[in-house]
């Protein structure tokens, strides 16, 4: 008989006890990975508490690959043992949490073996066919006992001296027809969850594919391709190798020649269903596989990449170097996490129970609110710098809403010059005006100084919904734990807010009626009588266009040149200026222009105004004011001697309205009023935009500011209310459970990460793909 080979004598040993798969370690040194993958499987078991509410990546294999693959085969064989189900459908239907943790012999025990589910804490399987039997039991407990499938993971600890430490996590197989319960879309079910797990860059891939089928189209490599597109963390393993087509192989495969990785291949054989059917252990398998690869010519000299003691010594290395490199990376996100749970806990508190605590509880919750209040207002809390905030929305209101829309208001918008020139001729009484007068000027002013109320009590409106926002915002997160009291420390600052809008609102009436009351022309900004009169001139005379009138020709009746005279006669302006606080009143007057063409004219054109207008000494006036007497006094005479029907009068309508055509005067006269309007306005308006603001904060923002600490003691610091001030709903003290118990869960992985010896990153250098095929050849 033919010397056996190494590999065979190994499996041999192990009949004997002997572990087929562990290379035997270095004195004083453990197996490869005997102190990080551990680590990694007490992290594991750490995050487990929390469920699936972890988002911490751990370093894991999961295993991928369509139905009847031979996943199972392969997690069996490194096992060395049989304790998965089995069956012609879909077996796998919950991921299971495979992790191999290698015991050190002893002569003693035999080198026992046992394993432990995460869901039965403390109890021990030594009987693998009892593991399958919980496998099937849990899964059907979870998934159903028709086919279904569930994403929560079954934990299972397999402790031997015959595996290598490793961790895989075996995922339901890739399937096409939905069968029993499963759903019609159970095929994008399952790829959905597989890519949960893999997309992950701390997950290692181990893609397995079935030799007798198209390799080129295996699911498991389609999968892995879409979340590791440059194959940098896909190992790939292809099963069958000994049931395929005779003439071919998968040697070009093994070789990466086909679909390369970087991780590469290894061929492994599986046993038959008849092997399993006659109960073939797995050490006759291994020792058969061993024979099949040394007997095959294509296999021969691809020792270092066929087999499952190869497959495991393998999975061990590159476990362990990927570990390592994503150690750094996996402490600062468990640190981060750790720093952001311990704050939001934090903003929980602690759950207080007496009397005296929760007093001073509620007594601090008042303090800083109000004291977040003042510095939200005053720009001394964190500054936003996605927005304008607190204090810097109330000056944005002052400044860039109301003093900006007060600026914008034409004082003379709403009033036409038909409206003006309707308020003089009422002004003036049964009798024409000699002047301009006062009384329209200070009637249209105050109409329009009142205008100013609606948007000075619309500002003080802006600031308290201001105010309240900023109340909203202060201990937000804090008092969501305390849903009553927020309530109440809502409805206490509304009213208190509410209390002092209204004498805001008083002294802005206050302010815009004492402006009303008192028009003072005597202000030094005011434009005055004079400056009005000349700036009107000068406005109406651009705006006319110019006549020029000449003398009289031969054959004019006298009587049209004497009502054309009458008809230019104007009235005298009123107008007054102030200097030195002394008040002069101005006399201005229109002399007709066919005056200036008269012997003995004085030589004032049209445009001129003085007092010998107003005053009339002119022989003119004298002349026409004798020729009115002569009429009057030959017109009685004519109705004795003719005698005529009686002359009717037209009733007056019930409206009256002046006539439609301005004279130059009027037009002068409402010029003079709107400039003395517009200066007046100006006075008024600055006045209220510097004096609102100033009411508003000092009766509703600032008065806020000074007693809202005191106005919260008095109506919410009560012995009886404490119990019901402070109480938690149900959600929030869940929240806070849940909190704790994540603190308590970083806590332990950040102690378990610091417990790594700082040699381990010497003693285990790792694996290296291109240096362990160097040292093959």
């Amino acid at each position: 008989m033919p010397k056996p080979s190494t590999r065979a004598a190994e499996h041999d040993r192990t009949m004997d006890g002997a572990a087929p798969t562990s290379p035997a370690p270095a004195p004083g040194v453990g197996p490869i990975g005997h102190t990080v993958i551990p680590i990694v499987n007490k992290l594991q078991d750490i995050f487990a508490q929390l469920g699936n509410s972890t988002t911490i990546d751990l370093p894991q294999v999961a295993v991928v690959g369509s139905q009847s693959s031979g996943k199972s085969s392969v997690l069996e064989a490194l096992v060395g043992r049989d304790f998965l189900p089995r069956g012609t459908d879909i077996c796998t239907r919950r991921p299971l949490v495979l992790q191999l943790i290698h015991l050190p012999r002893r002569s003693e025990d035999g080198g026992v073996e046992w394993g432990e589910f995460r869901h039965l804490e403390g109890q021990r399987f030594f009987d693998f066919s009892e593991i399958r039997r919980e496998i099937q039991i849990e899964t059907d407990r979870e998934a159903g006992k028709n086919k279904g499938v569930s994403y929560k993971q079954i934990c299972l600890k397999i402790f031997s001296p015959n595996v290598l430490n490793i961790t895989l996590v075996d995922l339901p197989g890739i399937t096409k027809v939905p069968v029993g319960d499963q759903p019609r879309d159970i095929e994008a079910s399952i790829r959905t969850m597989i890519l949960s797990y893999i997309k992950h860059k701390t997950c290692i891939i181990l893609a397995v594919s079935p030799a007798n089928a198209d390799l080129a189209n295996s699911d498991a490599l389609q999968m892995a391709r879409i979340a590791d597109p440059d194959g940098s963390r896909t190992i790939g393993v292809i099963t069958k190798l000994d049931i395929m087509d005779r003439g071919t192989d998968a040697r070009n495969f093994l070789l990466g020649k086909v679909i390369p990785l970087k991780l590469g291949y290894v061929g492994v054989v599986n046993r038959s269903q008849e092997d399993i059917d006659n109960n073939r252990s797995i050490i006759d398998a291994l020792a058969s596989e061993e024979r099949f690869f040394r007997n095959q010519p294509a296999y021969q000299d691809l020792s270092h990449c066929c087999g499952v003691p190869q497959l495991a010594k393998k999975l061990n290395q590159i476990l362990v170097q990927h570990i390592m490199n994503v150690l750094p990376g996996l402490k600062s996100c468990i640190n981060a996490q750790l720093v952001a749970v311990a704050k939001e806990y934090a903003a929980y508190g602690e759950v207080v129970e007496s009397k005296d605590g929760k007093g001073v509880l509620l007594l601090n919750i008042l303090a800083k609110y109000s004291e977040a209040f003042s510095s939200i207002v005053e720009g001394k809390n964190e500054l936003s710098m996605a927005e304008l905030f607190g204090g810097a929305r109330i000056h944005y209101i002052f400044q860039s809403i109301f003093v900006k829309s007060l600026e914008e208001i034409d004082p003379c918008e709403d009033i036409t010059d038909e409206d003006i020139r309707l308020a003089i001729q009422n002004a003036t009484g049964p009798k024409s005006a000699l002047f301009v007068p006062e009384v329209p000027f200070e009637v249209l002013v105050r109409r329009q100084i009142s205008r100013l109320l609606d948007p000075s009590l619309q500002c003080a409106k802006f600031i308290y919904d201001e105010l309240i926002k900023i109340s909203h915002h202060c201990l937000a997160s804090e008092l969501q734990h305390y849903p009553v009291l927020r309530r109440k420390m809502d409805e206490v600052i509304s009213d208190f807010l509410r209390d002092g809008l209204h004498p805001a609102e008083t002294m802005i009436t206050h302010i815009i009626e004492m402006e009303m009351d008192y028009i003072n022309t005597s202000h030094p900004n005011f434009i005055g009588g004079s400056k009005a009169v000349e700036v009107a001139q000068q406005q109406v005379k651009s705006s006319r266009p110019a006549v020029s009138l000449s003398k009289p020709k031969d054959g004019i009746d006298p009587d049209k040149l004497q009502a054309s005279e009458k008809s230019l006669k104007s009235r005298g302006i009123f107008s007054r200026s102030v200097a030195n606080g002394v008040i002069s009143d101005h006399l201005q007057g229109v002399r007709p222009a066919v005056d200036s063409e008269k012997p003995g004219s004085s030589g004032a054109t049209g445009s001129s105004w003085g007092i010998s207008s107003i005053f009339g000494a002119s022989e003119d006036r004298m002349s026409a004011k004798q020729n009115s007497v002569n009429k009057s006094y030959n017109a009685p005479v004519q109705t004795l001697e003719h005698s005529s029907p009686m002359i009717q009068l037209r009733e007056p309508p019930i409206v009256l309205k002046p006539s439609e055509h301005q004279t130059e005067q009027e037009a002068l006269e409402i010029a003079i009023t709107k400039l003395l309007m517009k200066s007046y306005y100006d006075i008024v308006r600055k006045n209220i935009e510097d004096s609102v603001p100033k009411a508003i904060m000092h009766f509703l923002v600032n008065q806020t500011k000074r007693e809202l600490h005191n106005v919260f003691i008095m109506q919410l610091y009560s012995d009886g209310k404490f119990d019901e001030m402070l109480k938690e709903p149900d959600d929030v003290t869940a929240k806070r459970k849940r909190l704790s118990e994540t603190l308590r869960v970083l806590q332990q992985a950040h102690k378990t990460l610091d417990n790594i010896p700082l040699e381990a990153e010497n003693v285990e250098k790792g694996y290296s793909l291109e240096s362990n095929r160097s040292s093959k050849n």
